[in-house]
């Protein structure tokens, strides 16, 4: 669940990176990404399903590699509420400020284009700290959650 912490500014995006919303990926790679930080993977077309149906989806990519480095994908029913899932990042010294990236930058496009939602996020402990320093709270009001593994 989402504070009302407003002051917090975009972390920077490392030169040579480019963060695209909905940009067509190889579910493999996220599939990879999910792997190498030890969440759970998606049967392919499954996740094809889920991204299409996503309101969005966010990705942060090295340039020169292409390779994927952080993402996270977000749904919502428009009126209530917004959900971020399967949010990772490359595992490494580098990893809170990739994840710090894409869950800023998806809550100002919830906040902008989804006004009025709370936003909720199921996610590893890893992203605790990005998530906190971004305005979410853990478990709020002893609300818990549930989740449909894809």
């Amino acid at each position: 669940m989402l504070g009302l912490n407003l002051a917090n500014k975009c972390p920077e995006i490392p030169e040579g990176f480019v963060l695209l919303r909905s940009e067509l990926i190889s579910v493999r790679k996220i599939n990879m990404l999910l792997s190498r930080c030890k969440q759970d993977t998606h049967q392919p077309r499954k996740l094809e399903l889920a991204l299409k149906n996503s309101d969005f989806y966010l990705t942060l990519l090295q340039k020169t590699t292409n390779n994927l480095v952080g993402f996270v994908r977000v749904t919502s029913d428009k009126g209530l509420n917004a959900n971020l899932w399967d949010l990772v990042a490359e595992p490494g010294n580098q990893q809170e400020k990739y994840m710090s990236i894409v869950v800023f930058k998806a809550v100002e496009i919830i906040r902008r284009e989804l006004p009025g939602c709370s936003i909720s996020v199921a996610a590893p402990l890893i992203s605790l700290k990005p998530l906190e320093a971004n305005g979410f709270l853990l478990d709020p009001n002893g609300i818990k959650t549930m989740g449909f593994r894809l």
